[in-house]
Protein backbone atom coordinates (compact mmCIF):
# COMPACT_ATOMS: atom_id res chain seq x y z
CA UNK A 1 0.00 0.00 0.00
CA UNK A 2 1.28 3.49 -0.91
CA UNK A 3 2.26 5.89 1.82
CA UNK A 4 0.00 8.94 2.14
CA UNK A 5 1.03 12.51 2.88
CA UNK A 6 -1.21 15.48 3.53
CA UNK A 7 0.10 19.02 2.94
CA UNK A 8 -1.42 22.21 4.27
CA UNK A 9 -0.57 25.91 4.30
CA UNK A 10 -1.91 29.06 2.73
CA UNK A 11 -2.99 32.66 2.94
CA UNK A 12 -0.04 33.92 0.90
CA UNK A 13 2.29 32.44 -1.71
CA UNK A 14 5.01 32.22 0.94
CA UNK A 15 2.92 29.66 2.81
CA UNK A 16 2.61 27.49 -0.31
CA UNK A 17 5.90 27.56 -2.25
CA UNK A 18 7.72 25.09 0.02
CA UNK A 19 4.83 22.65 -0.44
CA UNK A 20 4.98 23.24 -4.20
CA UNK A 21 8.67 22.27 -4.11
CA UNK A 22 8.08 19.11 -2.06
CA UNK A 23 4.91 17.72 -3.65
CA UNK A 24 6.46 16.55 -6.98
CA UNK A 25 9.15 14.70 -5.02
CA UNK A 26 6.57 12.66 -3.14
CA UNK A 27 4.50 12.04 -6.26
CA UNK A 28 7.66 10.68 -7.91
CA UNK A 29 8.32 8.48 -4.86
CA UNK A 30 4.86 6.95 -5.34
CA UNK A 31 3.11 8.52 -2.35
CA UNK A 32 -0.56 9.48 -2.44
CA UNK A 33 -0.63 13.25 -2.01
CA UNK A 34 -3.50 15.34 -0.67
CA UNK A 35 -3.75 19.02 0.23
CA UNK A 36 -6.09 20.87 2.56
CA UNK A 37 -6.33 24.62 2.07
CA UNK A 38 -8.92 27.36 2.04
CA UNK A 39 -11.73 27.29 -0.48
CA UNK A 40 -10.72 30.41 -2.43
CA UNK A 41 -7.21 31.22 -1.20
CA UNK A 42 -4.08 31.55 -3.31
CA UNK A 43 -3.14 27.98 -2.37
CA UNK A 44 -6.15 26.65 -4.28
CA UNK A 45 -4.83 28.37 -7.43
CA UNK A 46 -1.22 27.25 -7.03
CA UNK A 47 -1.93 23.63 -6.06
CA UNK A 48 -4.60 23.06 -8.72
CA UNK A 49 -1.84 23.34 -11.35
CA UNK A 50 -0.06 20.27 -9.93
CA UNK A 51 -1.07 16.84 -11.20
CA UNK A 52 -1.73 13.88 -8.90
CA UNK A 53 -2.80 16.03 -5.92
CA UNK A 54 -6.28 15.83 -4.35
CA UNK A 55 -7.19 19.33 -3.14
CA UNK A 56 -9.76 19.88 -0.40
CA UNK A 57 -11.05 23.30 0.66
CA UNK A 58 -12.22 23.98 4.21
CA UNK A 59 -13.68 26.89 6.18
CA UNK A 60 -11.10 29.03 7.92
CA UNK A 61 -10.75 32.23 9.86
CA UNK A 62 -7.89 34.67 9.67
CA UNK A 63 -5.61 35.03 12.69
CA UNK A 64 -5.51 38.82 12.93
CA UNK A 65 -3.31 40.89 15.22
CA UNK A 66 -5.63 43.91 14.94
CA UNK A 67 -9.22 44.77 15.84
CA UNK A 68 -11.85 43.85 13.26
CA UNK A 69 -15.52 42.87 13.31
CA UNK A 70 -14.40 39.71 11.50
CA UNK A 71 -12.54 38.65 14.67
CA UNK A 72 -15.91 37.85 16.24
CA UNK A 73 -16.92 35.61 13.32
CA UNK A 74 -13.62 33.83 12.77
CA UNK A 75 -13.65 31.57 15.85
CA UNK A 76 -16.83 29.94 14.49
CA UNK A 77 -15.19 29.52 11.06
CA UNK A 78 -12.12 27.96 12.69
CA UNK A 79 -14.24 25.53 14.71
CA UNK A 80 -16.10 24.57 11.52
CA UNK A 81 -12.73 24.17 9.76
CA UNK A 82 -11.44 21.89 12.53
CA UNK A 83 -14.49 19.66 12.14
CA UNK A 84 -14.09 19.59 8.34
CA UNK A 85 -10.35 18.89 8.59
CA UNK A 86 -10.88 16.16 11.20
CA UNK A 87 -13.45 14.46 8.97
CA UNK A 88 -11.25 14.72 5.86
CA UNK A 89 -8.17 13.40 7.65
CA UNK A 90 -10.18 10.49 9.04
CA UNK A 91 -11.16 9.68 5.43
CA UNK A 92 -7.74 10.31 3.79
CA UNK A 93 -5.81 8.44 6.52
CA UNK A 94 -2.45 10.15 5.89
CA UNK A 95 0.72 8.71 7.38
CA UNK A 96 2.04 12.22 8.03
CA UNK A 97 0.92 15.86 7.75
CA UNK A 98 3.32 18.57 6.55
CA UNK A 99 2.22 22.09 7.46
CA UNK A 100 3.77 25.25 6.02
CA UNK A 101 1.77 27.56 8.24
CA UNK A 102 -0.65 30.36 7.53
CA UNK A 103 -4.10 30.67 9.07
CA UNK A 104 -5.60 27.76 7.12
CA UNK A 105 -3.12 25.32 8.66
CA UNK A 106 -4.40 25.67 12.23
CA UNK A 107 -7.64 23.64 11.79
CA UNK A 108 -5.69 21.02 9.82
CA UNK A 109 -3.02 20.61 12.49
CA UNK A 110 -5.70 20.32 15.20
CA UNK A 111 -7.62 17.81 13.06
CA UNK A 112 -4.45 15.77 12.51
CA UNK A 113 -3.66 15.71 16.22
CA UNK A 114 -7.20 14.53 17.01
CA UNK A 115 -6.62 11.70 14.50
CA UNK A 116 -3.19 10.84 16.02
CA UNK A 117 -1.37 11.62 12.76
CA UNK A 118 2.29 12.78 13.06
CA UNK A 119 2.70 16.47 12.19
CA UNK A 120 5.75 18.25 10.78
CA UNK A 121 5.58 22.03 10.62
CA UNK A 122 7.90 24.28 8.65
CA UNK A 123 8.90 27.78 9.74
CA UNK A 124 10.54 30.02 7.15
CA UNK A 125 11.14 33.16 9.22
CA UNK A 126 13.53 33.79 12.07
CA UNK A 127 10.68 34.07 14.59
CA UNK A 128 7.65 31.75 14.37
CA UNK A 129 4.42 33.07 12.91
CA UNK A 130 1.20 33.00 14.95
CA UNK A 131 -0.16 29.89 13.22
CA UNK A 132 3.05 27.95 13.88
CA UNK A 133 3.15 29.16 17.50
CA UNK A 134 -0.29 27.61 17.94
CA UNK A 135 0.78 24.46 16.10
CA UNK A 136 4.10 23.97 17.92
CA UNK A 137 2.75 22.09 20.98
CA UNK A 138 0.86 19.72 18.65
CA UNK A 139 3.76 19.06 16.26
CA UNK A 140 6.00 16.02 16.14
CA UNK A 141 8.87 17.87 14.42
CA UNK A 142 9.60 21.46 13.36
CA UNK A 143 11.83 22.38 10.40
CA UNK A 144 13.43 25.82 10.53
CA UNK A 145 15.11 27.84 7.79
CA UNK A 146 17.33 30.15 9.83
CA UNK A 147 19.71 28.76 12.48
CA UNK A 148 18.71 31.74 14.68
CA UNK A 149 15.19 30.30 14.92
CA UNK A 150 16.40 27.52 17.20
CA UNK A 151 17.09 30.17 19.86
CA UNK A 152 13.55 31.56 19.55
CA UNK A 153 11.79 28.18 19.70
CA UNK A 154 13.83 26.56 22.48
CA UNK A 155 12.28 23.18 21.65
CA UNK A 156 13.89 19.79 21.09
CA UNK A 157 11.35 19.29 18.30
CA UNK A 158 13.08 21.93 16.14
CA UNK A 159 15.63 20.99 13.48
CA UNK A 160 17.61 23.41 11.33
CA UNK A 161 17.32 22.36 7.68
CA UNK A 162 17.86 25.57 5.67
CA UNK A 163 15.76 26.76 2.75
CA UNK A 164 13.77 24.61 0.34
CA UNK A 165 14.10 25.82 -3.25
CA UNK A 166 11.78 24.88 -6.11
CA UNK A 167 13.71 22.83 -8.70
CA UNK A 168 12.13 24.63 -11.65
CA UNK A 169 13.65 27.96 -10.60
CA UNK A 170 17.14 26.55 -11.22
CA UNK A 171 16.26 25.71 -14.83
CA UNK A 172 15.73 29.27 -16.05
CA UNK A 173 17.54 30.68 -19.08
CA UNK A 174 18.52 34.34 -19.33
CA UNK A 175 18.13 34.47 -23.13
CA UNK A 176 14.61 33.04 -22.88
CA UNK A 177 13.82 35.64 -20.23
CA UNK A 178 15.03 38.46 -22.48
CA UNK A 179 12.92 37.12 -25.31
CA UNK A 180 9.80 36.85 -23.15
CA UNK A 181 10.26 40.40 -21.81
CA UNK A 182 11.20 41.77 -25.24
CA UNK A 183 14.23 43.40 -23.61
CA UNK A 184 17.63 44.11 -25.12
CA UNK A 185 20.91 42.66 -23.93
CA UNK A 186 22.51 46.12 -23.75
CA UNK A 187 21.13 47.29 -20.37
CA UNK A 188 21.02 45.51 -16.99
CA UNK A 189 17.64 44.34 -15.73
CA UNK A 190 15.98 45.08 -12.40
CA UNK A 191 13.34 42.60 -11.23
CA UNK A 192 10.81 44.14 -8.83
CA UNK A 193 8.63 41.83 -6.71
CA UNK A 194 6.49 43.12 -3.86
CA UNK A 195 5.24 39.73 -2.68
CA UNK A 196 2.29 37.67 -3.90
CA UNK A 197 -0.16 40.45 -2.99
CA UNK A 198 2.07 43.22 -4.30
CA UNK A 199 3.22 46.35 -2.48
CA UNK A 200 1.63 49.70 -3.30
CA UNK A 201 4.46 51.61 -1.68
CA UNK A 202 7.15 49.82 -3.72
CA UNK A 203 5.02 50.00 -6.87
CA UNK A 204 4.53 53.75 -6.49
CA UNK A 205 8.23 54.31 -5.83
CA UNK A 206 9.24 52.39 -8.94
CA UNK A 207 6.77 54.24 -11.15
CA UNK A 208 7.76 57.68 -9.89
CA UNK A 209 11.39 56.93 -10.63
CA UNK A 210 10.96 55.25 -14.02
CA UNK A 211 12.39 58.17 -16.05
CA UNK A 212 15.66 57.94 -14.10
CA UNK A 213 15.70 54.14 -13.83
CA UNK A 214 15.19 53.56 -17.54
CA UNK A 215 18.25 55.67 -18.40
CA UNK A 216 20.42 52.96 -16.85
CA UNK A 217 18.23 49.85 -16.49
CA UNK A 218 15.38 47.84 -17.90
CA UNK A 219 12.65 47.05 -15.37
CA UNK A 220 10.39 44.00 -15.07
CA UNK A 221 7.77 44.83 -12.46
CA UNK A 222 5.65 42.11 -10.85
CA UNK A 223 3.02 44.33 -9.25
CA UNK A 224 0.51 42.01 -7.59
CA UNK A 225 -3.12 41.30 -8.39
CA UNK A 226 -5.02 44.32 -9.68
CA UNK A 227 -2.00 46.62 -9.49
CA UNK A 228 -0.91 46.88 -13.13
CA UNK A 229 -1.06 50.48 -14.38
CA UNK A 230 -2.04 50.24 -18.05
CA UNK A 231 -1.49 53.96 -18.54
CA UNK A 232 2.30 53.40 -18.40
CA UNK A 233 3.70 52.19 -21.70
CA UNK A 234 7.48 52.68 -21.86
CA UNK A 235 10.30 50.92 -23.68
CA UNK A 236 12.30 48.83 -21.26
CA UNK A 237 9.47 48.54 -18.73
CA UNK A 238 7.17 45.52 -18.41
CA UNK A 239 4.43 45.03 -15.83
CA UNK A 240 2.72 41.82 -14.71
CA UNK A 241 0.32 40.91 -11.93
CA UNK A 242 2.15 37.62 -11.55
CA UNK A 243 4.43 35.46 -13.70
CA UNK A 244 3.91 31.70 -13.73
CA UNK A 245 5.68 29.43 -16.21
CA UNK A 246 8.18 32.05 -17.40
CA UNK A 247 9.32 33.05 -13.89
CA UNK A 248 12.54 30.95 -13.90
CA UNK A 249 13.62 32.57 -17.18
CA UNK A 250 12.72 36.08 -16.01
CA UNK A 251 14.70 35.64 -12.78
CA UNK A 252 17.66 34.24 -14.75
CA UNK A 253 17.69 37.36 -16.92
CA UNK A 254 17.67 39.76 -13.95
CA UNK A 255 20.87 41.39 -12.71
CA UNK A 256 19.48 42.67 -9.40
CA UNK A 257 16.22 42.32 -7.49
CA UNK A 258 14.07 44.76 -5.50
CA UNK A 259 11.80 42.85 -3.16
CA UNK A 260 10.20 42.50 0.24
CA UNK A 261 11.98 40.19 2.70
CA UNK A 262 9.72 37.16 2.85
CA UNK A 263 11.93 34.21 3.67
CA UNK A 264 11.03 31.88 0.80
CA UNK A 265 11.62 34.52 -1.87
CA UNK A 266 14.91 35.83 -0.54
CA UNK A 267 16.36 32.34 -0.14
CA UNK A 268 15.34 31.56 -3.72
CA UNK A 269 17.16 34.69 -4.93
CA UNK A 270 20.14 33.67 -2.81
CA UNK A 271 20.23 30.22 -4.41
CA UNK A 272 20.11 31.86 -7.85
CA UNK A 273 22.82 34.40 -6.92
CA UNK A 274 20.67 37.49 -7.44
CA UNK A 275 21.78 40.51 -5.34
CA UNK A 276 18.83 42.07 -3.53
CA UNK A 277 17.60 45.42 -2.32
CA UNK A 278 15.30 44.36 0.52
CA UNK A 279 12.46 46.64 1.63
CA UNK A 280 10.87 44.65 4.48
CA UNK A 281 7.33 45.15 5.68
CA UNK A 282 7.30 47.62 8.55
CA UNK A 283 6.36 46.68 12.11
CA UNK A 284 3.23 48.76 11.65
CA UNK A 285 2.02 46.28 8.99
CA UNK A 286 3.50 43.03 10.35
CA UNK A 287 5.04 41.34 13.37
CA UNK A 288 8.48 42.47 12.20
CA UNK A 289 9.63 39.11 10.83
CA UNK A 290 10.71 40.54 7.49
CA UNK A 291 12.92 43.11 9.20
CA UNK A 292 14.76 40.31 11.02
CA UNK A 293 15.06 38.32 7.77
CA UNK A 294 16.49 41.36 5.98
CA UNK A 295 18.96 42.12 8.76
CA UNK A 296 20.21 38.52 8.67
CA UNK A 297 20.78 38.71 4.90
CA UNK A 298 22.45 42.11 5.14
CA UNK A 299 24.81 40.81 7.84
CA UNK A 300 25.67 37.80 5.66
CA UNK A 301 26.51 40.10 2.73
CA UNK A 302 23.69 39.02 0.42
CA UNK A 303 21.67 42.24 0.27
CA UNK A 304 21.27 45.94 0.86
CA UNK A 305 18.39 46.87 3.18
CA UNK A 306 16.15 49.94 3.03
CA UNK A 307 13.54 50.14 5.80
CA UNK A 308 10.08 51.10 4.61
CA UNK A 309 9.97 53.97 7.11
CA UNK A 310 13.07 55.39 5.39
CA UNK A 311 11.86 54.80 1.83
CA UNK A 312 11.96 57.98 -0.27
CA UNK A 313 12.79 58.51 -3.93
CA UNK A 314 16.27 59.68 -2.94
CA UNK A 315 17.00 56.83 -0.49
CA UNK A 316 15.67 54.29 -2.98
CA UNK A 317 17.89 55.45 -5.84
CA UNK A 318 20.92 55.68 -3.54
CA UNK A 319 20.41 52.16 -2.16
CA UNK A 320 19.80 50.76 -5.64
CA UNK A 321 23.01 52.29 -7.00
CA UNK A 322 25.01 51.00 -4.02
CA UNK A 323 23.61 47.51 -4.65
CA UNK A 324 24.47 47.62 -8.34
CA UNK A 325 28.00 48.83 -7.58
CA UNK A 326 28.47 45.91 -5.14
CA UNK A 327 26.83 43.34 -7.43
CA UNK A 328 29.93 41.26 -8.23
CA UNK A 329 31.06 41.21 -4.60
CA UNK A 330 27.61 40.07 -3.43
CA UNK A 331 27.43 37.32 -6.06
CA UNK A 332 30.82 36.00 -4.92
CA UNK A 333 29.55 35.89 -1.33
CA UNK A 334 26.34 34.14 -2.39
CA UNK A 335 28.30 31.49 -4.29
CA UNK A 336 29.82 30.32 -0.99
CA UNK A 337 26.41 29.51 0.48
CA UNK A 338 25.44 25.86 -0.03
CA UNK A 339 21.80 24.82 0.42
CA UNK A 340 21.72 22.05 -2.18
CA UNK A 341 20.85 19.18 0.17
CA UNK A 342 18.03 20.81 2.16
CA UNK A 343 15.12 19.29 0.26
CA UNK A 344 16.56 15.76 0.57
CA UNK A 345 17.04 16.30 4.31
CA UNK A 346 13.40 17.35 4.71
CA UNK A 347 12.15 14.42 2.60
CA UNK A 348 14.15 12.01 4.79
CA UNK A 349 12.70 13.61 7.95
CA UNK A 350 9.16 13.24 6.60
CA UNK A 351 9.77 9.62 5.63
CA UNK A 352 11.21 8.75 9.03
CA UNK A 353 8.36 10.50 10.84
CA UNK A 354 5.77 8.64 8.76
CA UNK A 355 7.45 5.30 9.56
CA UNK A 356 7.07 5.90 13.30
CA UNK A 357 3.30 5.90 13.04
Amino acid sequence: MSKRILFTGGGSAGHVTVNVALIPKFVKLGWDVSYIGSIKGIESELISNIESVDYHGISTGKLRRYMSIENFKDPFRIVKGVFEAYTLIRKIKPDVVFSKGGFVSVPVVIGAKLNNVPIIIHESDITPGLANKIALPLATKVCVTFPETLDHMKSDKATYVGAIIRDELRSGGASQGLSHLQFENSKPIILVMGGSLGSKKINDTIRRNLPTLLDQFQVVHICGKGQVDDSIQLNGYQQYEYIHDELPDVIASADIVVTRAGSNSIFEFLALHKPMLLIPLSKAASRGDQILNAQSFEKAGYAEVLLEEELTDESFMLSLNILFTRKSQIIDTMAKHDQSNTINQVIELIQNTARTR
